[in-house]
């Protein structure tokens, strides 16, 4: 199941930038909406499921409508030319796949005996699924055509199928009706009186927006410049995320909460300055090294950051407290930078004798970069230092593979990853 789910993600949205822009031409800004179109599914999808799943419809069920829904929206989607007809149906196609991997760790959860234990290796599935498609995708040259869309189609419709088989997950609780207050409690919202909290909030919005730079306009960038086999040569990054996960628990009891979030923020940095100066040539090892950075970048600010959501929020508000600053960071701040990423590519781009389109690609991964150090400097400065994340015996990172109570249903997890 965690296999199929994240497959799905990784054959079609890794090169969508790269087919709409060099096969039906659109802008900059066009390719960074349809790439936020996700992020919209990320805002909405927890009243769907809040509702649909915790209320009327047993998961299993209600994963194999989403994804045989998805499936046949891809498939269509595949064949579309304007914008306007394409956004719409991505964005319908991410407001029917966004909430089924909330529904994933739900079910796993539910038919788990100890999920702290258990959860993590079966996780870890999801990004060998991610893996496995930017290999395949790479490995045939279709990264600038329609094909992965139509892979990742019949993959959901799979995924519907398959979903069919898996346990049968009932309601937990009987319908009475969608109330905005199940989904965000108005208690989760006093954790904000916290400063701290209130600073490493407002530092996940702020970090999401440069973040989708990198998930939008990696792959047209590498195509762009020459580098062969993009897609599978950026699977090196869900590599590093399974090595630096391991990790992680030993930066997290050295460093703390404070450093660890820190040093995470700084590889984003990095990571941005390696795009600007490296080339397909001498320094191709820079845009390796940018690749490979993604591990720090994920692992040691969002998993910590979700370590972090989980330790400060009271038990019973958990879930609600992952389930706010998902809707923060991967909702709102992702889908402005969605906006953001566009624009700034469009601003330096220059139209070819050919009618092709080539870009200024120092100056625009120069902007992430000096985002990332902004938000990284303002961290810096208005988070306190905390005691190490053990100190109230609560676990370290390892086993926080995603949510951490049986009961908890995370609202959404790894991007990739």
């Amino acid at each position: 199941m965690m296999f199929l789910e994240y497959f799905i993600w990784g054959a079609w949205y890794v090169t969508l930038g790269t087919w709409l822009g060099q096969q039906l031409h659109f802008s900059g800004q066009e390719i960074g909406l349809a790439a936020g179109t996700t992020a919209l599914g990320a805002m909405l999808s927890p009243f769907l499921v809040g509702l649909m799943a915790d209320e009327l419809f047993a998961n299993q069920r209600l994963l194999a409508a989403l994804h045989g829904l998805g499936g046949i929206l891809l498939w269509i989607a595949s064949t579309q030319k304007s914008f306007g007809s394409m956004y719409f149906i991505l964005l319908v196609y991410s407001l029917c796949y966004m909430p089924t991997m909330a529904l994933t760790n739900a079910l796993a959860f539910r038919q788990m005996k100890d999920p702290k234990q258990d959860f993590g290796s079966i996780r870890v599935l999801g990004t060998a699924g991610w893996i496995v498609a930017g290999l395949l995708i790479g490995y045939v040259g279709v990264e600038s055509t329609a094909v992965p869309v139509r892979v990742a189609a019949v993959s959901s419709i799979l995924m519907a199928l398959y979903s069919l088989t898996l346990p049968h997950t009932p309601p937990l609780r009987s319908a009475h009706g969608f109330k905005l207050s199940n989904i965000f409690p108005a208690e989760a919202f006093n954790l904000f009186k916290d400063r701290n909290f209130s600073v490493f909030a407002l530092a996940s919005f702020l970090i999401c927006i440069p973040l989708q730079f990198y998930y939008t306009f990696t792959n047209p960038f590498l195509n762009e410049i020459g580098v062969q086999n993009a897609a599978a040569k950026m699977t090196m990054g869900q590599m590093s995320e399974l090595l630096f996960m391991v990790t992680l628990p030993w930066f997290f009891r050295r460093l703390g909460v404070k450093y660890t979030l820190m040093l995470g923020m700084f590889a984003w940095v990095l990571r941005y300055i390696c795009f600007g100066t490296g080339n397909s040539g001498s320094l191709v090892w820079l845009l390796y090294l940018g690749i490979v950075l993604h591990g720090i970048c994920y692992d040691f600010f969002f998993v910590t950051g979700q370590v972090y959501v989980d330790q400060k929020a009271p038990q019973a508000l958990r879930a609600a407290a992952q389930g706010l600053i998902t809707f923060i960071t991967y909702g709102i701040g992702m889908f402005i930078g969605s906006w953001i990423c566009g624009r700034i590519v469009d601003l330096y781009a220059k139209s070819t004798p050919a009618g092709g389109v080539l870009h200024d690609w120092r100056s625009v991964w120069m902007v992430p970069a000096i985002a990332s150090a902004l938000v990284l400097v303002f961290f810096g400065i208005g988070f306190r230092n905390e005691d190490s994340a053990t100190a109230s015996g609560r676990t370290a990172p390892g086993n926080y593979s995603a949510g951490s109570d049986a009961d908890a249903t995370p609202v959404t997890l790894t991007r990739n990853t």
